[in-house]
């Protein structure tokens, strides 16, 4: 009953994201909104929706262990299961402007964000400062892109296109918004619920839960973003989403849930699966940039990294 509740809990959560990036490019499409905003503000903030009231679920559930590895984790999974994926299907070719842009500003907000948690405590003040460098981000990208229009910004444009095929008439496109956005809220407390009871019957703690399936759950958004664009031979636009997903992730979930409830982090997050999250990025952004793509072989290697994380986290689920 209870895995049964966390599959639930997990369809929903891609059910849902999907259904509610679908919906919202297209009543944005509907609206004459550009394809740079859509792919800049929509499909970011409806991509990472599942992680976001996930932890939210999460902390109003007394789990902020689960609240915080769930980002953690997810950004994780990000660069090292899905982006590997992305390049096993295809390498991924980076655009060098687009990728430069993205990788100072994911090295920014990776350092700050670590800082804070290594603190131990995500307060209110905190959470404004990762909130408001996420605003000064899009107004700045969006500011340049729309006055001189460049590589970054077809890059973003892909991203909204990768969200097709959308509804074609608004009334259904509201329908999708509506009926995604509930079952993102639903599948969310479903996940919560069935990994805070898995995580007593097993013996490991909600933090390892949400470094690991609750994780990966929220994560089917961007899977499925990547792996479209990936087969549609739009690789750079792959990358594009990995990195602003994370960016999201560290800058909006974690400002976002910081805000509506101050947060204790648990010193074994602090400990270990900050060191990876920021090897990995690290470790994209070396890979991605040495030779402006990442190659099949190399896809297999994040695969094989997070593989081994996963069995040496299970080892020691603290």
């Amino acid at each position: 009953m209870i895995a049964a509740t966390v599959l639930g809990g997990l369809l929903l959560l891609w059910i849902g994201g999907e259904a509610f990036v679908r919906g919202s490019v297209a009543v944005a499409e509907r609206l004459n909104v550009s394809q740079l905003m859509i792919g800049l503000t929509l499909v970011a903030f409806g991509t990472s929706l599942p992680e976001l009231v996930t932890s939210l679920a999460a902390v109003f559930e007394g789990a902020p262990g689960l609240s915080v590895g769930n980002v953690v984790g997810s950004n994780i999974a990000n660069v090292l299961l899905i982006l590997g994926i992305a390049a096993l299907i295809r390498p991924v070719i980076c655009r060098p402007d687009a990728f430069y842009r993205d990788a100072v500003a994911l090295g920014i907000a990776t350092a700050v964000a670590t800082i804070m948690i290594l603190i131990g405590h995500l307060g209110r003040a905190h959470g404004l400062i990762l909130l408001a460098g996420l605003v000064v981000y899009l107004a700045v990208i969006y500011r340049k892109e729309r006055i001189q229009p460049g590589p970054a910004g077809r890059v973003l444009a892909g991203e909204a296109q990768a969200a097709h095929p959308a509804p074609t008439t608004l009334p259904f496109a509201l329908f999708l918004v509506v009926v995604g956005l509930a079952g993102v809220v639903g599948g969310a407390w479903m996940l919560v619920s069935g990994a805070t009871e898995l995580a007593l019957i097993w013996g490991v703690s909600r933090t390892f839960m949400g470094l690991t399936i609750v994780a990966v759950g929220t994560s089917l958004p961007e899977l499925v973003i990547t792996s479209v664009a990936s087969f549609r031979g739009r690789s750079d636009v792959a990358l594009g989403n990995i990195m602003g997903s994370n960016m999201f992730n560290l800058l909006a979930i974690l400002g976002i849930t910081a805000i509506v409830t101050p947060i204790n982090v648990p010193p074994a997050l602090r400990v270990i699966d900050l060191a990876v999250m920021v090897a990995a990025t690290a470790l994209l952004i070396v890979v991605a940039a040495t030779r402006m793509q990442v190659a099949r072989w190399e896809g297999a290697g994040f695969l094989f990294a997070y593989v081994v994380y996963t069995i040496v986290r299970s080892s020691i689920a603290l």
